[in-house]
């Protein structure tokens, strides 16, 4: 299946699950993580199965002032 990770497109076995595509995408924390525009704690990054065409969101807070 085909899915996209902050627009870049990536190909993922199906039963993929949003911790998987974290760990292919290599960020390092901290971060937050959005399947489709909806935000996902942390918590439930293994449990949340992905589908085919899923679009990913990975932001990294930025600090400053």
């Amino acid at each position: 299946m085909q899915i996209w990770i902050n627009q870049q497109a990536l190909e993922m076995t199906m039963g993929a699950t949003l911790q998987d595509a974290i760990v292919l995408s290599q960020i390092t924390p901290p971060f937050a993580a959005a399947v489709n525009n909806q935000f996902v704690p942390k918590s439930l990054y293994t449990q949340t199965v992905l589908s085919d065409k899923d679009r990913i969101d990975l932001i990294v807070p930025i600090t400053g002032g």
